[in-house]
């Protein structure tokens, strides 16, 4: 990419630009995958530390909310440090932490360990998103985020069948060592063949030869409001919400820290978190349908796996195998979205990836208790149809008509909308299951009552099944009763699964016409 002064800010240097795209989604797939697999370990984790699944959770919790805090002062950090060198630093540190995370010898140290992780990859998306956006001419962008996004989509969809061969062939602490390859070869090829242009060196000395100005206090209403929201959407529903003294105290300091950082960073000369890029329309609109995008993605994806484990028997591996097929269905069409996206106005593409998701979700609310492997696998298909034709659209349209200095802030601030998006998809249904499994229970039991006929047949042709595999009558009608009350309890559950399809459906549809809000390209033409 190349500035009116005739500079250009490409990564590339004399290299082929495509080159430059492979090499930073390198870091990218190993960051996503180990985000993915995490979740699949966790019963591993803790039995194996000694620890409670509730004290295993904070494995999680910590990285997410380290994640959260560097992630929106990424951009601020690349201007000081220089854009390679800091991606080389974020990509080394999370491949040292990675191998200490697998070699954590009991919980607080995991943990510490996970901190220092999330600290490093979360600096690492926004940084390669930069770099594609100043590397890539406007026109060719959408090729490039469709190759970038097929590892920051895919990951997400082969990790849990990764996660759980991994956890269930070996042990817990391969999910971790298996970064350390990944991390090593993305340091070499970055060191090799991604250059750091003399424009940005040269906005960074200027920058530090007028002095370094710190806005701390901006990194710490940054790192206070998005730092307590993620532990109050991730342990809200373990801790009962505002029934805790512990989440209400968190939620507290986030809103408060919302409302003093908004007007601290829009009143400073050189904000760490450029906020005034959320109220332009077009890169404002582009944040809230990426945090849809998230929520969305992130959601399902958890809510899959777990419906399948928990209602269904699945093994992590098996239901990791059901998800593969979506991965490589969007694996097709990345390449097509993109090619897509360079005739078609992005918010035309996004509506249309929203209504396939839409009713992707809505097909979802016909799930039966027999359900087959086939059903999840082709499922998850429809759904992964449209999700390249909303990533790409959105990643495209977020830098029409930023100038130049911005696109380090809007990279930062994208990444933002992902994981605020997929944090509060996740919590809310997450919230939901508990609380309508709870509710259908209760409306089921009313159906147990003596006096039903159905249920008395069903309670006799249960005691007579127990009875002919040898148990003696009595006995047999015990285990019937309890039969029945575990067949409730997993009818309740997937009853409240359907119920959170048919929400998330209704939530998108809705979404579909926002996007017309988004200029097309050409009324927006780039400032460079």
């Amino acid at each position: 990419m190349t500035v009116p002064g005739g500079e250009s800010r490409s990564a590339a240097g004399g290299r082929n630009p495509w080159l430059i795209a492979i090499v930073v989604s390198i870091a990218t797939f190993m960051l996503v995958l180990d985000t993915s697999i995490a979740n699949v370990a966790l019963r591993n984790i803790a039995g194996s530390l000694a620890a409670g699944m509730d004290e295993s959770t904070w494995v999680i919790t910590t990285y997410l909310v380290a994640n959260s805090v560097i992630i929106p002062v990424s951009g601020w950090l690349t201007s000081i440090i220089g854009r390679k060198r800091y991606y080389m630093i974020c990509v080394a540190t999370f491949t040292l932490s990675s191998l200490l995370c697998g070699l954590a010898p009991n919980l607080p140290t995991l943990i510490a360990f996970r901190i220092l992780q999330g600290l490093g990859g979360g600096g690492m998306a926004p940084s390669e998103q930069s770099i594609l956006a100043d590397t890539f001419p406007p026109e060719k962008r959408s090729q490039a985020f469709a190759l970038y996004g097929i590892a920051v989509i895919v990951a997400p969809t082969v990790g849990p069948t990764i996660g759980g061969w991994l956890t269930d062939n070996f042990s817990w602490h391969w999910i971790f060592f298996i970064n350390v390859p990944f991390g090593i070869m993305s340091l070499a090829l970055v060191q090799w063949l991604v250059i750091e242009p003399d424009i940005l060196e040269r906005e960074r000395r200027e920058r530090l030869s007028k002095g370094l100005k710190v806005d701390w206090i901006g990194f710490i209403l940054v790192a206070m409001a998005l730092g307590c929201l993620e532990v109050f959407l991730d342990e809200g529903q373990r801790n009962d919400w505002f029934a805790s003294t512990f989440i209400t105290t968190f939620a507290a300091i986030s809103a408060v820290s919302f409302l003093l950082l908004v007007p601290w960073e829009w009143t400073r000369r050189d904000p760490i978190v450029d906020i005034r890029l959320l109220f332009s329309r077009q890169f404002g609109m582009s944040f809230l349908v990426m945090m849809a995008v998230g929520a969305v993605l992130f959601s399902t994806t958890q809510l899959m796996p777990q419906l399948q484990q928990t209602t269904f028997d699945y093994t992590a591996t098996l239901s990791g195998l059901s998800m593969m097929p979506g991965g490589i269905a969007m694996l097709m069409l990345m390449p097509i979205s993109g090619f897509a996206a360079g005739f078609v106005q992005p918010r035309y593409l996004i509506m249309m990836g929203m209504s396939v998701v839409a009713v992707a979700l809505w097909h979802m609310t016909s799930l039966t208790p027999d359900a087959s492997f086939s059903y999840f696998a082709y499922a998850r298909v429809f759904m992964m149809i449209g999700l390249p034709f909303l990533f790409i659209p959105i990643s495209t349209a977020a830098y029409v008509g930023l100038p130049p200095q911005k696109t380090d802030q809007a990279s930062s601030l994208i990444n933002v909308a992902r994981n605020i998006g997929g944090s509060i998809g996740v919590s809310l249904t997450n919230t939901v299951i508990a609380q309508n499994a709870q509710f259908h229970q209760s409306v089921l039991v009313g159906h147990t009552a003596q006096s039903s006929e159905a249920y008395q047949q069903t309670l006799r042709q249960v005691t007579d099944h127990f009875v002919a595999e040898g148990s003696p009558l009595v006995e047999a009608r015990q285990q019937a009763v309890g039969w029945i009350g575990q067949e409730i309890g997993r009818q309740a559950s997937l009853l409240a699964y359907v119920d959170v399809f048919f929400y998330c459906a209704v939530a998108t549809a809705v979404l579909v016409p926002f996007a017309l809000l988004l200029r097309p390209p050409k009324q927006a033409p780039a400032k460079r």
